[in-house]
């Protein structure tokens, strides 16, 4: 499924990751910070596709 609005949300969380790559061993809360937002985030997208599907607008 062709999505921008996704492929800009996978492109940023990428773009957090590398940050936050180089920074694991001096930021640990930083890591976990992000774990968590990138958790959400793939959570929301989630629960935003299955909307999109229950309303018969979308291709999931």
């Amino acid at each position: 499924m062709e999505n921008p609005a996704l492929d800009r949300l996978e492109s940023a969380i990428a773009r957090l990751e590398g940050a936050v790559t180089g920074h694991r061993a001096r930021n640990a809360d930083l890591a976990r910070r992000h774990a968590t937002l990138k958790s959400r985030m793939t959570e929301a997208v989630a629960a935003l596709d299955r909307v999109i599907a229950h309303e018969g607008g979308g291709e999931a």
